[in-house]
């Protein structure tokens, strides 16, 4: 049988070019997050199918690679359900092992929590530009801070990121899951719908207004109550910068004032202290398909790419099924994959790159002579510069062609007669 030599469909090998922008992109991250006081964890990419389906992950939960149980334990025989013969899961997000991992150590953790974390998930998806069944999430988390600080200083650091690597003109999204809730009381439909009402909602920006109309009507939802709720949408279409109060105005006893001088503050404060040009808009229509977000949620909006660049949100209530103490928390993940996309497509260059110098050398040298060749190597690399030893090829000027597109700029040649050198 004929192994396959490609990856699996919705994953990918990751050339050289891109393991560059990959590892600087991440470097970036790290350090910066650093600056803001987040403390890099890590946890197990295999979690218990419990946790995993906790009702807590949205749609995403559809969409989990189950992990087989094992020998004694696995009984195809006798199963009637997937939780017949799966225990375990890969993990589809970095939320649900961040709120295990704080539960399970909270008593060796400072508070509030500052916590960044880096690694692959994995989710049975339909691949698409941007989109992979394998790929990198960098999260940052605020657990034990209830004030809007912890979402100032969320946006704040992922700002700063997407700024340093050159990143401009974007908008940070923000609403609020206690708004949605709001205007849906508001239009008349009771607690209960509120899930599918706003995943309808969701659709805003591929259906429109008409369209979001319909499917409401069609899913059996009174038409006067689909007609009111869109009228608040349409209250704020046209006006952005007084979209916030429009709606808080609208909505009265509906909204607790505390809810819109929260998105104020947090609109406000983000915007004083920016260091990237960049803007942040209430946005009504924006609902995040995670269900355990309880207050405010945003999004970062990429011109480049036409959708979303990352996202997060307050998830209050998750520490709550681990522990039955409620814990605030609130998190942002960068979308990794689709900013290296954007960066490659754009052929972007990693700036202050080291120095990067390649040593060819002609086969049969001298062992003496290959010593002294190492020993420049090291020297080299001792002040600062990125050292590449190599034989060399009998195609000199190819070989070369492809150590420039590595980012290779000196060159220096070594054969068996001194001269030659």
């Amino acid at each position: 049988m004929t192994l396959s030599k490609k990856p699996v469909t919705g994953m990918k090998d990751i050339l050289p070019q891109e393991m560059r922008i990959r590892d600087y992109v991440i470097g970036v991250i790290q350090q910066t997050y650093a600056d803001f006081g987040f403390t890099h964890i890590e946890t197990p990419c295999v979690e218990n199918i419990a946790n995993l389906n906790c009702k807590a992950g949205g749609e995403n939960e559809k969409l989990i690679f189950r992990i087989l149980k094992r020998g004694e334990k696995l009984n195809l025989a006798d199963a009637q359900t997937e939780d017949d013969v799966t225990d375990l899961g890969l993990r589809y997000d970095l939320t649900v092992p961040l709120v295990r991992f704080y539960s399970n150590n909270a008593s060796n953790l400072p508070s509030p929590f500052k916590a960044l974390q880096i690694g692959p998930v994995w989710r049975a998806d339909r691949p698409q530009r941007g989109r992979y069944r394998q790929f990198y999430q960098c999260d940052i988390d605020i657990l034990g801070e209830a004030s809007d600080l912890a979402e100032i200083e969320l946006i704040t650091a992922t700002t700063t990121v997407l700024g340093k690597l050159g990143f401009k003109n974007f908008v940070i999204r923000l609403n609020d899951r206690r708004v949605l809730k709001a205007m849906a009381a508001y239009a008349g439909f009771e607690e209960k719908a509120y899930d599918e009402v706003f995943i309808i909602l969701d659709k805003m920006d591929k259906i429109g207004m008409d369209g979001v109309k319909e499917e409401l009507i069609g899913a059996g939802y009174a038409e006067e109550s689909a007609i009111r709720y869109l009228e608040l949408f349409k209250l704020v279409q046209d006006d952005r910068d007084g979209a916030l109060k429009m709606i808080a105005e609208k909505l009265g006893e509906y909204l607790d004032k505390e809810v819109s001088d929260g998105l104020n503050e947090i609109i406000e404060s983000v915007e004083t202290a920016k260091s990237a040009a960049f803007s942040v808009e209430f946005d009504p229509t924006l609902v995040r398909g995670m269900s355990y977000y309880t207050g405010p949620i945003f999004e970062v909006s990429m011109p480049e790419f036409g959708g979303s660049c990352g996202g997060g949100g307050r998830y209050d209530e998750m520490v709550n099924k681990f522990t039955g103490q409620s814990v605030p928390a609130c998190g942002f993940s960068i979308g990794f994959e689709r900013i290296v996309m954007l960066l490659l497509e754009n052929d972007y260059r990693i700036p202050d790159e080291k120095e990067k110098v390649a040593f060819l050398i002609e086969k049969g040298m001298p062992s003496d002579r290959m010593s002294a060749i190492m020993k420049e190597a090291g020297m080299l690399r001792a002040q600062g510069k990125q050292v590449m030893v190599s034989r060399m090829n009998k195609n000199k000027k190819f070989q070369r062609t492809q150590l420039e597109e590595q980012g290779y700029t000196e060159f220096k040649d070594f054969y068996r007669e001194e001269l030659k050198h």
